[in-house]
């Protein structure tokens, strides 16, 4: 019988390659065959590039000029899982598939032979001359047996020179040897003790266990305040998925988040599990995505990417702060990682645990209506209780234009201060000013290449265009009139609200914390494992640190603008401001010590802060609930986002009014098409962007219809087409 799972020599494969290309290419298969799946090189024209065998070849070309595939990589082959979760993945999301495999394929070197480096062990033969550190080293060897050691661990455990470990590889005593550098992570032993539960925690645990141990695919929502322990519950769901033999994943919507998150891991199962994220060297990247594809990763701490690793037999996906919007990634391939995780799981057979105090709208709708199982802790851990939340009525505040901490909230800042306790303001802003404006003519200085205000980094000394990243030095001169020494920057960013607490409080030490401020992912856990080890008094801080940090000694928490979401019309604004708002004020109390959240607005009657003062969590979601269903949108209707953008406006507006009056495949299934209309920041990088919105019903498939209705348009010259399926964010 022919096993369709590998291919003979010369038989025909066809091959999906990370090249943008519209379908698969055949290729013969190379002398001794090759595997379903295997990853290969091929030739493309002059190059050579990077492949997956995808299936058998269509052989609607002629054999004789078909080239051969050139080598089969020593890689595992990718499992059909993933083949099938990429494709599905592609569909939903309107992606072509060679940029799916892209980001499936994101280590580098994968085609290249396994990296070596030199190691030592015990050698045959004996010295012609003993020393004392010769000794040493040769006991040392003897104790350990047949363990090899780098140069540097032998010598520092032997306490010698590297010169006196040579000398013995030249008489024979120690012997070299090539090791492969690319090692198997240490073994995590689940059955080490976890922290003691709480009766809601080891309900909850013994949930999610049980569903783990079951096999089979299934999706909980833990919904827990913050400080309740969620953590430790769904360790214990790791823990369950380790002792079953298969692999597990942790995804953090931050890079910040990992140091404290892996000390606890460490803790709890003996080792350092595998840590995936851009601030992961390129070796270990590597290194990681070998060993997760031969299954010698147990458990793997990551980004949204980290769902795209090539697992031999994940079990479980924990997605911890489910409803952070740092999970859709919005440039590339537009996927939301939340999503993707239900979707990879459910091919799996794997468990999925959201974890939460302040579920996304999608997800509680989700469990509302039974296809999630919810779990709720309702209780902070230990002697900590939740928050006191009170408002400022900024109205009733008279300050100067230069000043945004009112006198209610340094009064309490004052308190804390008195009482060795830390206080942290939070306003949403990176930089120093979000506008800067020449008091003579009135001229705001935008980015050249967006249409958008650039932000003063007083840091930095230069103005910065969050879209784009363009930079340019402060103006003495203004831009538009030429008047000397009138730049003025207006409004609060973080460095400008340090300045000001520093003015305020002079004998407190301040930090601010905000993403853009430290030059490596790892200076900045380093300053946030200072801060909660006391570094600081008064901490300031972006949306940076709502993202479940652990401040021990931190008692208050004042926000600069709790109004500041509030506007706009992004559909999610409510949510948004009051997700952040509570898990801001979170951050307060989480030890013996009570904490207070101040949020200082000028709408204190508004029904978002007085649902985030109220408390009344159910309350806010079932409001929110019953408007977007009665406005038809998700989760209770579907949309999608259309961008077309280019360097030429008149042209870009023309394809979209194209599209707009040829929307018949979208008609056929009752969806509505809104625009065209400049998107909010009509131009990015110097190209003009022209939005629609999509609009149906719950039920309709929305991706087949879309993809009809825009193949009718042919992109000239420079222009491009993004679809963005359950978009988050509308600018």
């Amino acid at each position: 019988m022919i096993d369709p799972s590998f291919f003979d020599e010369g038989a025909l494969v066809a091959v999906l390659t990370t090249q943008p290309l519209d379908r698969a290419l055949d290729y013969k298969a190379p002398e001794g065959g090759c595997h379903l799946g295997a990853f290969v090189e091929v030739p493309l024209g002059p190059r050579k590039v990077l492949g997956v065998v995808w299936g058998p070849g269509k052989g609607d070309y002629d054999y004789a000029k078909v080239r051969s595939v050139l080598r089969v990589l020593d890689v595992a082959p990718m499992r059909s899982e993933m083949r099938r979760f990429l494709e599905k993945a592609a569909a939903y999301t309107l992606t072509p598939m060679p940029a799916m495999l892209r980001l499936a394929t994101r280590a580098p070197g994968l085609g290249d032979p396994p990296s070596m480096r030199k190691v030592y062990r015990r050698g045959p033969d004996e010295p012609d001359r003993m020393t004392d550190a010769r000794r040493r080293v040769l006991e040392f060897l003897a104790e350990y047996g047949d363990l090899s050691f780098t140069l540097k661990e032998l010598a520092g455990l032997s306490g010698v020179t590297s010169s006196v470990i040579k000398g013995l590889v030249k008489q024979g005593a120690v012997a070299e040897e090539d090791s492969p550098r690319d090692l198997p992570f240490a073994p995590l032993d689940p059955n080490l003790p976890g922290k003691e539960l709480t009766e809601d925690q080891d309900r909850a645990a013994t949930h999610v266990a049980e569903a783990v141990r079951a096999g089979t695919y299934g999706t909980t929502l833990l919904r827990g305040v913050t400080g309740s322990g969620k953590t430790e519950v769904y360790l214990e769901a790791v823990a369950a998925c380790l002792s079953a033999g298969r692999q597990a994943l942790v995804l953090l919507p931050e890079i910040a988040l990992t140091a404290e998150f892996l000390k606890r891991v460490e803790v709890r199962f003996g080792a350092r599990p595998a840590e995936w994220h851009s601030g992961a060297t390129m070796t270990e990247r590597r290194r990681i995505w070998r060993m997760i594809g031969q299954g010698q990763a147990q458990l793997v701490i990551g980004a949204r990417s980290a769902l795209f690793l090539p697992y031999q037999n994940l079990g479980l996906i924990v997605v911890d702060e489910e409803h952070d919007t740092s999970y859709k990634q919005e440039d590339g391939v537009l996927y939301n990682a939340r999503d993707m995780a239900v979707l990879r799981a459910s091919l799996l057979g794997a468990q999925v645990v959201l974890s939460s105090a302040t579920p996304s709208l999608e997800s509680w709708a989700n469990a509302e209506s039974g296809k999630y199982t919810r779990l709720d802790l309702e209780a902070r851990f230990g002697p900590a209780v939740l928050p006191t939340m009170k408002t400022i009525d900024m109205r009733a505040e008279t300050l100067p234009s230069d000043r945004w901490v009112s006198d209610t909230l340094k009064r309490a800042v004052d308190q804390r201060l008195e009482a060795g306790e830390q206080a942290m303001l939070f306003l949403n802003r990176r930089g120093y000013a979000p506008i800067t404006l020449c008091r003579a003519c009135g001229h705001q200085v935008g980015c050249d290449q967006c249409d958008a205000r650039m932000v003063e980094h007083r840091f930095l000394k230069r103005l910065m265009c969050h879209q784009c990243g363009e930079t340019k030095p402060m103006p003495a001169v203004c831009p538009s009139c030429g008047a000397e020494d009138r730049m003025a920057p207006v409004g609060p960013g973080v460095e400008r609200l340090g300045e000001e607490a520093v003015k305020l409080f002079p004998d407190a030490r301040v930090a601010v914390l905000s993403s853009d401020m430290y030059g490596s992912a790892r200076a900045l856990k380093a300053e946030i494992e200072g801060i909660a080890a006391g570094g600081a008094d008064v901490v300031i801080g972006t949306q940076l640190v709502a993202k479940g940090h652990n401040f021990p000694n931190l008692t208050l928490v004042g926000v600069i603008d709790a109004d500041l979401g509030l506007q706009g019309s992004d559909l999610r604004a409510a949510e948004r401001t009051f997700q952040l708002m509570r898990q801001v004020a979170g951050r307060a109390g989480r030890a013996e010590k009570p904490g207070t959240a101040m949020l200082q607005t000028f709408q204190p009657e508004h029904p978002v802060i007085r649902a985030i003062l109220a408390g009344d969590e159910e309350g806010f979601w079932r409001a929110e609930a019953a408007e977007r269903e009665a406005a038809g949108v998700p989760p209770y209707g579907r949309m999608a986002g259309i961008i077309l953008s280019g360097p030429d406006a008149a042209q870009v507006f023309d394809a979209a009014n194209a599209l707009a009056r040829n929307a018949v495949p979208l008609a056929r299934v009752g969806a509505q098409v809104f625009g065209p209309a400049p998107a909010p920041i009509a131009r990015i990088r110097g190209r003009h962007r022209v939005r629609l919105l999509v609009k149906a019903g719950k039920g309709v498939a929305l991706q087949s219809a879309i993809a009809q209705w825009v193949s009718q348009l042919r992109l000239k010259g420079d222009m491009r087409l993004a679809v963005d399926i359950d978009p988050q964010s509308f600018y």
